[in-house]
C-alpha cells in the first residue's frame, strides 16, 4: 500500500504511547519550552486503557516530575504500611525476615497505585500544558526518510479488510511527522522492534529477558482487607518448572491487586503459566483473603527482566527509545515505572536542548549517556546479576547469591562482574520429550477461573473484520512443527486462550488465532520455540479496556 496518499502533520515531537514513560516526556518538553509543538499518540480506547490498575510506585519519577503532586491531587495516597516477603510450601508458608533484605527491597515511602489512573492524571496535567493527545490512535508504521533516519509515524489506520485490502469505509491514517520520534510503547513493541532490527541496537548485548505477570483484582471483605499491606511471594505452585512469583497488593476500597509473574525462560513446554496463577490462589493464604470476595478485572502483560546488560542501544537517528521499550524493570524490586518516568524526563530534557540548538533527526547520545550514568543506571547496575543467577542456580542458589551480589553492590563492586543470560526465552524451551505433561487441578468458578470466563474481565474487544494483528511467518509451522515437537505450547502460554489446535472433519490438526481474545501481553512474540509469531499492532482503540479504579 505504498502508493496511498496521506495527509500529515508536523510537530517537533512526536511521542508513540500514554504510559509513565511517554506522558512525563510529554510534560517535561512543554516544561521546558512551553512553545514545543508535542503529540502522544496512544493505541488504546482512552489513555490507562491497557493498563490494568496494581503496582507498588516508587515516587522518585513522579518527584523530578511534579515536586508538588500531593498538591496537585495526583492518585498515589495509599502508602506502603507493611512489606512482607513470604517462602510458600503446598500447605504451608514461611515469612523471610526483612532486615537481611537488601535496602533497596524495602518498600516503605512507596504507594500503592493504579498505574491506569495514575497515566489519566498524567495526561490531564499534559494537556493542561498544552500537549495534544490522541486516544485510539494506533501506530502502524514508521515514516523512514532517505537514510534511515526516523521521521515519523503513520497512525490512525481503519478499515481494512481481514486480506489487509482497503475496505469500504477505509481510512489511510495520517503521517505525524516530527523532528524527534520518542517510542514509548511498552514490552516489546512492533515499532520498536523494526528500529532495533534495522540499526542492529542490540548488537553486542545480551538477549532481553521476559516474565509473564497475570493480574486479578479483587473486593474482599473488609475484615480481610489491611490497606497498605504489601507481600510479595516465592516457591509454590512454580516449583523447579519454572522461576516466578506472586504479589499481593492492599489497595483502596477494600480491593486486592493480586497477580502472578512466571519467568518465561522456562524450559518445560507443558507448564501452563495462567494455570500456575490459579493454583497460586488456592494456597491456603490466598483462600483466606478472597473467600466472599469477587473479581472484578483480570489482565496480562509480559515484563521487562533482562535489566541492565540487555539494554540495546536507546538511539537511532531521530528516534529515542523509553522505559520498556529498553527494558528498565528493576527485576528484585518489581518496578519499572520508576524508571520510565525519569527516562522520558531525560529523553524530553535532551531533544529540547536539540532542538533548540537547530537540530533534528540526528541521534541523541546524550539521552543514552543519561540513562547509562543517572538514576536509571544506578538502579539497573546494582541489580543486574539477580536474574541470571536465579535462572542458573534456581530459587535458593539464585536467593542467597542474588541477594549477596545486591549487598556487594551496594557497596560498589561485584565478585561476579556482569553475568550473561546466554539464550533467549525462546531458545530455553526444549522439546517436549524430554519433559512430562503437568496435570492441572480444574478452576472452582470461586478462587480460580477458566481463562475465557477471565478475559472477559478485561474487556478486551477487537474488530473482527480487520486482519489479524496476530502473523505467522511460515503458516505451516505451528501444525508441523510446534505440536509435535514441542506439544504445541502457545496453546498454553497465552494468558488469553487466543491460539488453540484443533481437529477438522478429517481427522487433521488445524491452528486457530482468535485474535478477538488478545490482551496484547506479547508472550507469543516472546516465546514461540521457532519465532514463527509476530504481535503487529492492530486498529486503534482495539484491546483490552481496564477500568479506572
Amino acid at each position: 500500500m505504498s502508493d496511498v496518499q496521506r495527509e500529515s502533520m508536523e510537530y517537533d515531537v512526536v511521542i508513540v504511547g500514554a504510559g509513565p514513560a511517554g506522558l512525563s516526556a510529554a510534560i517535561r518538553l512543554k516544561e521546558v519550552d512551553p512553545n514545543l509543538e508535542v503529540v502522544v499518540l496512544e493505541k488504546g480506547s482512552e489513555v490507562g486503557a491497557h493498563i490494568l490498575s496494581g503496582a507498588v510506585l516508587d515516587p522518585i519519577g513522579l518527584d523530578a516530575l511534579f515536586p508538588d503532586w500531593k498538591e496537585r491531587g495526583a492518585p498515589v495516597r495509599t502508602e506502603v504500611s507493611e512489606d512482607n516477603f513470604y517462602l510458600l510450601g503446598e500447605g504451608g508458608r514461611i515469612r523471610l525476615p526483612n532486615w537481611p533484605m537488601p535496602p533497596m527491597l524495602d518498600n516503605h515511602g512507596n504507594y500503592i497505585v493504579s498505574m491506569g489512573n495514575v497515566c489519566r492524571w498524567l495526561a490531564e496535567q499534559a494537556e493542561g500544558l498544552g500537549v495534544e493527545i490522541f486516544p485510539g490512535m494506533a501506530c502502524s508504521d514508521i515514516v523512514w526518510g532517505e537514510n534511515g533516519e526516523i521521521r515519523g509515524v503513520i497512525a490512525g489506520e481503519f478499515g481494512l479488510r481481514s486480506d489487509g485490502t482497503p475496505g469500504p469505509n477505509h481510512e489511510p491514517g495520517m503521517e505525524l511527522l516530527g523532528k524527534y520520534v520518542f517510542l514509548a510503547e511498552g514490552v516489546r513493541g512492533s515499532l520498536s522492534k523494526q528500529v532495533i532490527a534495522r540499526h542492529d541496537l542490540d548488537r553486542g548485548r545480551e538477549p532481553q529477558k521476559y516474565g509473564l505477570g497475570m493480574k486479578e483484582i479483587w473486593e474482599i471483605d473488609p475484615e480481610r482487607h489491611n490497606l497498605g499491606e504489601v507481600s510479595h511471594t516465592l516457591g509454590w505452585p512454580l516449583g523447579s518448572n519454572a522461576g516466578g512469583g506472586g504479589f499481593i497488593y492492599h489497595a483502596e476500597g477494600n480491593q486486592l491487586y493480586l497477580g502472578f509473574v512466571v519467568h518465561l525462560n522456562y524450559a518445560n513446554p507443558y507448564v501452563y503459566p495462567y494455570m500456575e496463577f490459579q493454583r497460586f490462589k488456592h494456597h491456603p493464604m490466598l483462600k483466606e483473603l478472597l473467600e466472599g470476595g469477587k473479581r472484578i478485572a483480570y489482565g496480562g502483560r509480559a515484563i521487562n527482566e533482562g535489566g541492565y546488560q540487555s539494554m540495546p542501544k536507546m538511539v537511532a537517528p531521530g528516534v529515542a527509545l523509553l522505559g520498556c521499550s529498553v527494558g528498565m524493570v528493576n527485576v528484585p524490586r518489581i518496578k519499572g515505572n520508576h524508571n520510565a518516568m525519569l527516562s522520558g524526563i531525560a529523553a524530553a530534557e535532551v531533544a529540547a536542548e536539540a532542538i533548540a540548538a537547530g537540530r533534528a533527526q540526528d541521534e541523541l547520545g546524550d539521552y543514552e549517556e543519561r540513562v547509562r550514568t543517572g538514576p536509571i543506571g544506578r538502579d539497573l547496575n546494582r541489580v543486574r546479576n539477580v536474574k541470571p543467577l536465579w535462572s542458573k542456580y534456581g530459587l535458593a542458589g539464585g536467593l542467597g547469591l542474588g541477594g549477596f551480589d545486591m549487598w556487594t553492590n551496594a557497596l560498589g563492586f561485584s565478585f561476579f562482574g556482569t553475568v550473561g543470560h546466554g539464550k533467549s526465552d525462546a531458545e530455553a524451551t526444549e522439546p517436549a520429550r524430554k519433559h512430562k505433561p503437568i496435570d492441572y487441578p480444574k478452576p472452582d468458578g470461586r478462587i480460580s477461573f477458566d481463562r475465557l470466563t477471565n478475559v472477559s474481565y478485561s474487556m478486551t474487544n477487537h474488530e473482527e473484520s480487520q486482519p489479524a494483528h496476530l502473523k505467522l511467518k511460515d503458516p505451516e509451522l505451528p501444525v508441523a512443527v510446534n505440536l509435535p515437537e514441542y506439544a504445541g505450547p502457545s496453546a498454553r502460554y497465552c494468558p488469553a486462550g487466543v491460539y488453540e489446535f484443533v481437529k477438522d472433519e478429517a481427522g487433521n490438526d488445524r491452528f486457530v488465532i482468535n485474535f478477538q481474545n488478545c490482551v496484547h501481553c506479547k508472550t507469543c512474540d516472546i516465546k514461540d520455540p521457532r519465532q514463527n509469531i509476530v504481535w503487529t499492532t492492530p486498529q486503534g482503540g482495539d484491546g483490552p479496556n481496564y477500568p479506572g479504579m
